[in-house]
């Protein structure tokens, strides 16, 4: 290998929401194996930005293949991130972590507990102590149709019908904990809230920028100190009924003020669109929709990568 290419920045890929669609992920896949040059690709660091669950038909295939990259890919890096609908998944299968401070996980209910009925939380087999978004994912939603999104829902707020499904279970049954294979509930306990890399390269308008590059699903909070923040999230402090880094709108899109100072990429999925604005990159084309892509971005390079696009091997 020549100097020139051990000094060459490291590849990341960071994928998108995938939400249960194993089609699109294999061919995104196929597609970044193409785009990429092998010996690049090979030793990339590869970060999932969350929601591998929910709407799409295959959750169970999508975590199989997951779970299959690092013995196929042994000189990757992978880094799976928790997104909302999958921390909402871990709570219904009891794998998240309790809270730290001893308090119990009914406790998260009160503060939202005026939508229990509209949203038709889950009360069957151990809901007595199950983290409000648990209930929430494994629930009946009264309303069908969901506005915002022009679709209709599927089974719960978070459309974990098929879920449920795809492990042979119908939708809000407490028989998914028992379905549930142990090495998917190892994923689910594993998984991460936050990814940091303190020297990640990226082409800007003056050449290749170091930066820090920060990894989470929706994005960090504007106004909150970003320390504790991230406190909170490296150490999965599950206490709090709603993680807004995981499942935040408005209050995460930015990147805080503080993280300006030193050039840091804050990378994220969630929002169900793709916006690339300097350093902050949301990528989640998808946004568990059937006809739209699921998305990828290559840093150095910045470049976009579709399960869609057809490239030439």
């Amino acid at each position: 290998m020549s100097n020139h290419e051990k000094n060459k920045p490291r590849v990341v890929c960071c994928i998108g929401d995938i939400h249960g669609y194993l089609t699109k992920l294999q061919n995104l896949w196929f597609n970044l194996e193409s785009c990429i040059d092998p010996l690049e690709f090979s030793s990339a660091l590869i970060i999932f930005l969350g929601d591998y669950c929910d709407r799409g038909p295959d959750s169970r295939g999508v975590i199989d293949f997951l779970l299959n990259l690092p013995s196929k890919y042994p000189n990757q890096d992978h880094v799976f991130l928790s997104g909302n609908h999958d921390f909402a998944f871990a709570a219904f299968i009891g794998v998240l972590p309790p809270p730290p401070d001893g308090s119990a996980f009914k406790d998260t209910w009160k503060e939202y507990e005026a939508n229990e009925e509209r949203e038709g939380w889950f009360k069957g087999d151990g809901y007595e102590n199950m983290h409000l978004q648990g209930r929430r994912w494994g629930g009946h939603i009264t309303v069908r149709f969901n506005a915002a999104k022009g679709t209709e829902y599927k089974g719960s707020i978070y459309d974990a019908g098929p879920t449920f499904e795809s492990y042979g279970v119908p939708h809000g049954s407490s028989e998914l904990a028992k379905a549930v294979p142990n090495e998917h509930r190892k994923f689910l306990t594993d998984m991460v809230w936050i990814h940091e890399e303190d020297d990640v390269c990226v082409e800007t308008g003056e050449g290749i920028t170091h930066c820090k590059l920060i990894a989470v699903h929706a994005g960090l909070e504007r106004g909150k100190n970003v320390e504790e923040q991230l406190k909170i999230l490296r150490s999965k402090d599950t206490r709090v009924p709603k993680v807004d880094a995981l499942s935040g709108r408005k209050n995460v899109w930015d990147i805080p003020k503080e993280l300006t100072e030193n050039p840091t990429v804050v990378v994220s999925g969630h929002h169900g669109k793709l916006h690339i604005e300097d350093l902050r990159l949301i990528i989640d084309e998808g946004g568990g929709l059937e006809s739209n892509p699921v998305a990828a971005i290559v840093l150095p390079s910045m470049k976009i990568v579709r399960d869609i696009d057809h490239l030439a091997k």
